[in-house]
């Protein structure tokens, strides 16, 4: 077979504008298959005049979706959930192909999205105001909730399909408009999402995608016309939308990055700490947020919990993730999966343990289709002992398969070392005493708590995010808060009075 063949000609994904689709540009990307390093796509990048010409789309459908009965909203709702639920092996094959993470791991992550959609069908209940009867002589008042207008919601590489659909739902459940700016590392998802809501009958220009890169970015950060941005990606680049957001007079919550502590107790099940260190540390090759990156061993549990955690990571299958005997497929691409691999012998360098190296070890079987795996962006689970907080392995994000091992002496060294990290995304404590346990979850300073549970992600009627260098704004993702993010608050105080007791009064009004 020859490159020339349809199979192997990289198709073009582009840009949704108005219920058309756009594929021309005047940049493209490589979209790759991280299993072998193929280039199976070519992104259309985004100039500054697609981006307007989206929010355009964005503003001019905002008049009638605003408008249109609550009731009708939610069928729509229904009807894409209905959809969305069709399609969920589809859409984990789409992510699955770009991505690199297991087609198991995939469905997860869309079966995470149908929760939100859900959430976002009880839209008429969500949005109920309040209401004061005869808050003085003849007068009431009463609150409504409102939308923004045109949304831009900016999403990471990591979960294609579940991020862009904790922000859609919501924001066209209350009544904006939405610009979906996904990563153009692994952008088709976006495109059969977009396609999906339509079929369900929503309005077009009410959802709109834009491939693209920075370029993109900036224009819809200093839009006019955008009223609000939600953002999940690293700090330091959530720092610059938060900032360059605001700055642009919009509502933004940027969600940045993490490193998340699994605090082992000694008294805590150590068979259950160390398969939830494995499972939160290596699922989707360490490419989560959510992903436990340090376990914080207190006391004499730290060498049979490393020993525990070690036995159970050599035996990890590492392949491609549509081989269902993967556990753990590639990352996303060769850079990062070489910056990883360079963190690995940072920490080496800096005195710290490898007991297990992921840059060793046998190549990467062919799959279960036979496909040549030689030119994947494979690596293998590492596992670092004695790693101490000074050292580049624990200061950095390193979004990869590296599990870092702090040793500490007791549960207050342990909750220190939690609390001075700069990142507050999320926390767990592994224990069988309900006093450290509880201790635990009222004083440490992250977002997300998990007892005996590796952080996990909130269901779909709590909301999503961290403290500290994790989040940049004041609310959290989905749920309740998505609600107030996506809507603005007006009261209106109104009186009927009989015309003969009219008078005037330039006194400050009285409530009686």
């Amino acid at each position: 077979m020859t490159s020339s063949t349809p199979e192997r000609t990289p198709r073009v994904i582009g840009h949704v504008v108005g219920g058309r689709r756009v594929e021309e540009a005047q940049r493209y990307g490589a979209v790759h298959d991280p299993a072998t390093g193929r280039v199976t796509g070519r992104v259309a990048l985004a100039s500054a005049a697609d981006v307007d010409a989206a929010v355009a789309a964005a503003l001019a459908a905002f008049p009638g979706w605003s408008r249109t009965g609550l009731s009708r909203r939610v069928e729509i709702l229904f009807a894409f959930h209905e959809l969305l639920r069709g399609h969920r092996d589809e859409i984990a094959r789409l992510v699955s192909a770009e991505h690199g993470k297991v087609v198991s791991d995939a469905e997860g992550e869309v079966a995470r999205a149908l929760e939100n959609v859900e959430f976002a069908t009880g839209i008429p209940h969500l949005l109920k105001g309040g209401f004061s009867q005869q808050v003085s002589t003849g007068v009431d008042v009463h609150e409504v909730k409102q939308p923004l207008g045109v949304m831009v919601g900016i999403t990471p590489f990591n979960f294609p399909a579940m991020v862009p659909l904790w922000m859609i739902p919501t924001a066209i459940a209350c009544g904006n408009t939405f610009v979906l700016k996904p990563s153009e590392r692994d952008p088709s998802a976006s495109l059969l999402v977009a396609r999906l809501l339509a079929e369900a009958g929503l309005p077009d220009g009410v959802v709109n995608v834009v491939q693209g890169d920075r370029v993109a970015v900036d224009r819809l950060l200093e839009h006019p016309d955008v009223a609000a941005i939600s953002f999940v990606g690293s700090t330091p680049v959530a720092r610059h939308v938060y900032e360059t957001g605001t700055r642009h007079g919009k509502r933004v919550q940027a969600l940045g990055g993490a490193k998340n502590h699994l605090v082992v107790l000694p008294d805590a099940e150590l068979d259950a700490a160390a398969d939830a260190a494995v499972s939160a540390g290596y699922g989707s090759a360490g490419e989560r947020c959510m992903a436990i990156s340090v376990v914080v061993a207190v006391g004499d549990v730290a060498d049979a919990l490393v020993e525990a955690i070690r036995t159970r990571v050599a035996g990890l299958v590492v392949g491609p993730g549509n081989d269902p005997a993967s556990q753990m497929g590639p990352l996303i691409t060769a850079e990062h999966r070489d910056r990883v691999a360079a963190r690995v012998g940072s920490a080496v360098d800096e005195g710290a343990v490898l007991v297990l190296d992921g840059r060793d070890g046998p190549p990467v079987g062919p799959g279960a289709d036979g496909q040549d795996t030689s030119g994947g962006f494979f690596l293998r689970p590492s596992l670092v002992d004695h790693v101490r907080p000074e050292h580049t392995v624990y200061r950095e994000e390193i979004f990869g398969p590296v599990l870092s091992v702090v040793r500490v002496e007791t549960f207050d060294d342990a909750l220190r070392l939690v609390d001075e990290n700069p990142y507050g995304n999320g926390a767990a404590i592994f224990t069988r005493d309900g006093g450290a346990a509880r201790r635990f979850e009222v004083e440490v300073q992250a977002g997300m708590v998990g007892v005996n549970v590796p952080i996990p992600v909130p269901v779909g009627y709590y909301s999503f995010g961290g403290w500290k260098g994790s989040l940049f704004g004041d609310s959290h993702m989905y749920g309740p808060e998505g609600i107030h993010f996506a809507t603005r608050t007006k009261v209106v105080t109104s009186r009927w009075p009989d015309p003969a007791t009219s008078s005037i009064d330039l006194g400050f009004p009285r409530t009686r």
